[in-house]
């Protein structure tokens, strides 16, 4: 038996693992950051994929049987990758899952007319992913993208609040909105982004519904679990919580608080 890895590419994976172990207490859970390459948004199909391939498979050395990529950029560039050509290759029960499969498929019940929005990184929207995973779930929905390149940086910078993140709040929303007057729904389809719900909501019509992705996440793994006991065998529970990353540790403590809502011990690997 082993814990459930959360991978991200940084720190934005923290506000999925926040509602997973909220929703999962009993689990153990190791988290890796891969914070000394992000952002992932901006690279190339083959980079995301080579990047996450080897953080999965650090979790999977170090115990892991299920890995969940609580990154959207990972999700659109390297699941599929993953699950199809490098899991078969394995000769335990490992699966990787992502986080863009759960929110398509439950993101049409919050819209009325139809048409939905999606905020994301240049990676996810260049990727059509979400297009494309909501439309097989609901084929009558019209979904608009409108890519966020400097919300990452802003945000890991810790710029919540600066002139330059209000700044580039409107011109997204803006952008996005100007697609379509009848859009009734937006996703924040990154990770890091609920840090900025509260700003987003500032430029955002009252009444356009904003959707995030944690819950979305977290009762989709819980689900999981109960189809594949053969799964949830493995993942072990006494409630321990490990933090992982690439870069320096007290940098990942000090700004992954934000993101996890309460203090962490990390180590760099």
């Amino acid at each position: 038996m082993g814990p459930i890895g959360i991978f991200d590419s940084g720190f934005g994976g923290l506000t999925v693992f926040r509602a997973i172990e909220k929703r999962l207490p009993e689990y153990d859970y190791l988290y890796l950051g891969d914070n000394a390459r992000v952002p992932y948004g901006n690279r190339s199909h083959e980079t995301v994929y080579e990047y996450t391939k080897e953080c999965v498979e650090i979790l999977f050395e170090m115990g892991c049987f299920l890995v969940v990529l609580a990154c959207n950029t990972a999700s659109a560039k390297a699941l599929r990758t993953i699950q199809q050509g490098d899991l078969p290759l394995y000769e335990d029960m490992k699966r990787v899952l992502g986080v863009i499969r759960p929110t398509a498929e439950s993101v049409g019940q919050f819209s009325q007319s139809g048409e939905i929005g999606i905020l994301a990184t240049t990676g996810t929207v260049v990727s059509n992913a979400y297009p494309l995973e909501i439309n097989k779930f609901f084929p009558d929905i019209t979904v608009y993208q409108q890519a966020c390149p400097m919300w990452v940086p802003l945000i890991e910078a810790g710029d919540l609040d600066s002139p330059a993140t209000h700044y580039y709040t409107r011109l997204y929303l803006n952008a996005l909105l100007a697609q379509s007057p009848q859009i009734d729904t937006v996703v924040m389809a990154c990770t890091h982004y609920p840090l900025l719900e509260d700003l987003i909501r500032q430029y955002l019509p009252a009444s356009i519904h904003l959707v995030g992705q944690g819950e979305l996440v977290a009762e989709s793994l819980e689900d999981y679990m109960q189809r594949h006991p053969e799964i949830d065998e493995l993942c072990s529970r006494n409630g321990a919580r490990e933090f992982l990353t690439t870069d320096n540790a007290s940098d990942f403590e000090e700004k992954g608080q934000l993101f996890y809502g309460q203090p962490l011990q990390a180590r760099q690997i």
